[in-house]
């Protein structure tokens, strides 16, 4: 969606007003949850749904 918007995640981050690599973390997946009013705020700053920035994937230690 930054690259659609022609926009880098310094950008974003500075918009929404949280910590860059903040931002980095969530890009990569290496975060377990996510705040609803930062994706909210994400959400309306790339005009997108939350479906286009989220996959579901089954956690591989779950039985």
């Amino acid at each position: 969606m930054l690259a659609r918007r022609k926009m880098t995640s310094r950008e974003l981050a500075a918009r929404i007003g949280i910590a860059e690599q903040n931002l980095s973390l969530l890009k990569s997946g290496k975060v377990r949850g996510v705040r609803f009013n930062t994706l909210e705020a994400i959400c309306a700053e790339l005009d997108c749904q939350p479906g286009d920035l989220l996959e579901y994937c089954a956690d591989a230690d779950e039985s």
